[in-house]
């Protein structure tokens, strides 16, 4: 017997690994199907039903889904440690982690960083990372580091619970968890008092009456960021889109580190329009700041998928894999409104927050992204975006930049 569980063992922790965008064989992890049937067919469905010999396949594929698990968790055991950089909200990072030790007796470590942070981090690391696993955050800075080789792929069991392959990496880099639409923040009794009406479209972002009271996240640290850079260039193409962020730069007050740092300013009156993620703003509004309104720009928007990814080269890759089924389960999402994280789930099987949905904002009203185009040109449109901003009349003053 424990010859057998050694070479199970054995046999688990040498599952390839591929860094995404390279070449060598994928590994793969059976489906999970069901087979069986309690009543006796009826003729119709006999003649639809699959032969013998197929469900009888079937079957031995749930069974064998279910041994690669356990021979998944008995092998991430015998690592015995995990270290995750996040780039949600800590305190939903801080319960995650938690909950999986807890589930599997793995010390997890983590470290909360901006998507870019962890980019930038990886990238200078070579293939060496310091860390296992990616969890949170928008997915541009997750593909740039898909197109540098710097996740690996990884077919998740649990990833047969996603309700669309939008919410995956084609070549299985990365797999999402939430979603969350991209709009503003705004500050009703600040705009009471200034007598000024919320803006309702991006170009209003740039009238001159909003001078001074908005903020946005910086770019060279935070995903948010990034994304709204790109559905720019993707709405109103690419010069134009460096039009509109010299304009829009005239009424920035700060570019803050993190993708949520506008949505924190908006209720205490630090600024009175916030541009970031609106679940960012139901957070906030059930925190007792009932003066914040949020608005879904009426000229179309674009939402994030908030990801988690195997880093290539991880020194726990078994752990990391059990990471990504946890990732992607009830046991892990099911818990993130407890930390305030009211972001929309895009698991099949799990609850999505009455919170979110109370607000009943318009998921629709979003733009077909074109995921491929961020993917090959964020690096090069975020230099576009500070040069077009240093190149202004009145260019842009860096102490607002903020990166701590």
């Amino acid at each position: 017997m424990k010859k057998n569980l050694a070479l199970l063992l054995a046999c688990s922790m040498m599952l390839g690994m591929t860094a995404c965008g390279g070449g060598g064989s994928t590994e793969t992890t059976a489906a999970a199907t069901e087979a069986a049937t309690e009543a006796p067919a009826t003729e119709a469905e006999k003649a639809e039903a699959p032969e013998e010999g197929e469900a009888e396949t079937e079957a031995e594929a749930g069974a064998a889904a279910a041994g690669d698990m356990d021979a998944l968790i008995e092998a991430a055991k015998a690592e015995g440690e995990l270290t995750v950089y996040g780039s949600c909200e800590e305190e939903y990072l801080s319960l995650a982690c938690k909950n999986f030790e807890d589930l599997y007796g793995i010390k997890t470590k983590f470290q909360r960083l901006s998507t870019s942070e962890v980019y930038t981090k990886i990238s200078e690391e070579a293939g060496k990372p310091s860390a296992d696993v990616w969890f949170g955050g928008t997915t541009d800075p997750y593909n740039e580091a898909v197109a540098d080789g710097l996740l690996m792929e990884y077919e998740a069991v649990n990833a047969a619970n996603l309700i669309s392959e939008d919410y995956k990496d084609p070549t299985n880099c990365w797999y999402g968890i939430y979603k969350g639409i991209l709009g503003f923040m705004v500050n009703t009794e600040e705009l009471e008092r200034l007598e000024l009406e919320a803006p309702k479209t991006w170009d209003d972002l740039t009238k001159e009456e909003y001078k001074g009271l908005i903020m946005l996240s910086n770019p060279n640290t935070a995903g948010t960021a990034k994304l709204l850079i790109n559905t720019m260039i993707q709405m109103k193409g690419h010069d134009e889109a460096m039009e509109y962020f010299k304009a829009l730069d005239q009424n920035i007050n700060q570019y803050t580190k993190s993708g949520s740092g506008p949505s924190k300013m908006v209720g205490p009156g630090e600024c009175v329009i916030g541009i970031g993620f609106l679940h960012d703003g139901i957070y906030q509004i059930l925190q007792g700041y009932d003066n914040i309104a949020l608005v879904v720009p009426e000229d179309g928007t674009s939402f994030e998928v908030g990801a988690t990814a195997i880093f290539n080269g991880c020194s726990h890759p078994n752990a990391a894999k059990l990471w990504i089924e946890y990732a992607l389960s009830p046991d892990c999402v099911d818990h993130a409104k407890e930390a305030g994280s009211y972001q929309f789930l895009v698991l099949s099987n799990a609850k999505q927050p009455e919170e979110a949905e109370t607000f009943g904002l318009d998921m629709n009203n979003t733009i077909d992204y074109d995921f491929e185009d961020a993917k090959a040109n964020s690096a090069q449109y975020v230099e576009d975006f500070f040069e077009a901003l240093g190149s202004s009349a009145d260019s842009a003053d860096s102490s607002r930049f903020m990166t701590e």
